[in-house]
């Protein structure tokens, strides 16, 4: 049959195939002109394992089938490459060490993992482990795909010793969900998402020991797909994620099946306000470390939908009672004027760089009001693309705290010409830590993407295809400008609350779901909805106070309205 295979953004190719070759035999045909290894296919919309036959993919399809090979620059490929990674490290952690290992967290661009050994993880453990991972890959060990019934996936789980996996599974709503099944030489597991069809196709990573009884798995992040990026100690992430792990416990809400218990049995309401309780006495320690040590310039950052206007409201509520008065700004009334602004690629307004700020009239200013000096503020019209001056006349006292948020805030360039003995650096972001299971983590991007479409579709009238389409570049620019820097900062406060997903499913579904087969958001949209599925629905929205971050995001926030 004929089918058009897109081979990059500038080209696509018709190509004779035989319904019976697997979509990776069609991939190996093209992979000497593509850059990076094909990992999966997206055929008609819809992504689809290499390991289906051409006729599987286009079973239903019109005559004009359109196949894209994704590699990991794509996020679907990248999701794809993380659960064999996963796939051949827990069949490597069973082989050295007739154990099983569980997934933690993001770290150090990798994941942070656990083998459940009896003692101290060692050296030589790290070095055993990777040996057996790299053998695995060398013999290129198929990864076997089988679909299951409910009761048949409970049946499993229940034998292997997971009484939580098999709860997760009882609870679906949906009877004719049919769970995926992965084995590799005797070892089986459960993912959620596409799979690579053989462990050849997990060419690059390391493993190195962490703590006492941590690995780190580390794999090539998306933006460079055939390399390690280099090693940097996340160490504010590693303790949020450790605090964040103490909380989940005291919330008895560790794995998503918890959680979902909660739901059922009427008891979410506590847990909301304690997870709340927990975000409030963090915010007031920060505040009472900026205090004790005077600090005048308190700097807050975090990527997309962290939560940061309502993080830095609460922040400067925390100050007042410690008896300061913070003055509260942002950086974008720092904006050069348009016509001086650059432009991205496309040759677009590129207000995200660092270069769009007035980078020396922020610095004078910022001087002037630490030296007790009344400055005249620019507020920036955004209309006209010009600053204004005349409206904000201010002046601070000499124990005023000024606190700033803005997407450069962590950047050394942004406050050069300023003390370092007066700031404070925050970074704020939404870390995921309750997960699937044992084995599954949810990605913090995720929770960040359904925060944003919630309140793209709330504030700004965007779709969630929308949403899904600037996605890609919002990352990209966090990589620059925001991700670089967070291990500057002197605290990390995890804006992540445990049951936001399960409150935000009702917002998002709807909108997910009026994405259409065929569209080019409609494998992602999948992706979420199929992820969605295991979570209850929080409906008792009043649960939630109107100063929480989530009230950011759904609306009727003390903050914004």
């Amino acid at each position: 049959m004929k089918i058009n295979v897109i081979i990059d953004k500038k080209q696509t190719r018709e190509m004779d195939v035989d319904r019976s070759m697997t979509l990776a035999q069609v991939a190996d045909l093209l992979q000497k002109e593509r850059p990076y290894r094909i990992l999966l296919a997206r055929v008609c919309g819809i992504d689809r394992e290499l390991s289906d036959t051409v006729q599987q993919a286009v079973w239903g399809a019109d005559d004009d089938v359109v196949i894209e090979f994704l590699d990991m620059q794509t996020h679907s490929a990248d999701m794809t490459y993380q659960r064999g990674i996963s796939m051949i490290y827990l069949k490597a952690v069973r082989d050295v060490f007739g154990r099983e290992a569980l997934i933690d967290n993001t770290l150090n661009k990798g994941f942070y993992t656990k083998p459940k050994l009896d003692r101290e993880v060692t050296e030589e453990d790290v070095k055993r482990l990777e040996g057996r991972m790299r053998e695995i890959v060398k013999e290129d060990i198929p990864i076997e795909r089988r679909y299951m019934s409910l009761e048949e996936g409970v049946k499993f789980w229940k034998e292997e010793g997971y009484p939580k996996k098999a709860k997760m599974l009882e609870s679906l709503k949906d009877p004719d969900y049919r769970p995926v099944f992965y084995s590799m030489d005797g070892y089986t597991n459960y993912f959620f998402g596409p799979m690579v069809p053989s462990a050849g196709y997990i060419e690059y990573f390391e493993l190195r020991k962490y703590d006492d009884r941590g690995i780190l798995v580390r794999f090539p992040y998306h933006d460079e797909p055939d390399r390690l990026p280099e090693y940097v100690d996340d160490k504010l992430i590693y303790e949020a994620f450790s605090e964040t792990h103490d909380w989940l416990a005291l919330l008895h809400s560790q794995y998503l099946d918890d959680l979902n218990e909660i739901i059922e049995n009427g008891s979410i309401k506590d847990v909301v306000l304690l997870a709340e309780a927990l975000h409030e006495k963090k915010i007031a320690e920060i505040a009472d470390a900026i205090t004790n040590q005077k600090k005048r310039i308190i700097l807050i950052a975090g990527p997309s939908s962290s939560g940061k206007t309502t993080f830095a409201r609460r922040l400067c509520i925390q100050l007042r009672v410690n008896g300061l008065q913070p003055l509260y700004m942002g950086t974008d009334d720092y904006f050069v004027n348009r016509v001086n602004t650059p432009r991205d690629e496309d040759g677009n307004y590129n207000y995200e760089g660092l270069d769009a700020l007035d980078i020396e009239l922020f610095n004078n200013n910022m001087n002037d009001l630490l030296a007790g000096k009344e400055v005249d503020l620019p507020e920036y019209d955004f209309i006209e693309g010009v600053k204004r001056f005349g409206k904000r006349i201010t002046s601070v006292s000499e124990t005023q705290p000024i606190v700033i948020e803005g997407i450069h805030a962590l950047n050394g360039k942004l406050t050069a010409q300023i003390d370092s003995k007066h700031k404070y650096k925050i970074y704020i972001s939404p870390l995921t830590q309750m997960n699937m299971d044992v084995h599954n983590r949810v990605p913090s991007t995720d929770g960040r993407m359904l925060r944003r479409m919630v309140r793209d579709y709330n504030y700004r009238g965007h779709s969630a295809a929308a949403t899904i389409d600037l996605w890609p570049k919002v990352r990209a620019g966090e990589n620059v400008n925001i991700f670089p820097f967070n291990n500057d900062a002197d605290v990390l406060f995890n804006s992540n609350l445990c049951y936001e997903t399960a409150l935000l499913k009702k917002y998002v579904q709807p909108l997910l779901e009026e994405i259409e087969t065929g569209a080019p958001q409609y494998s992602e949209a999948q992706r979420l909805l199929d992820m969605l599925k295991f979570y209850d629905v929080i409906e008792e929205e009043e649960y939630v106070p109107n100063n929480s971050i989530l009230r950011e995001f759904i609306g009727e926030s003390v903050f914004t309205e």
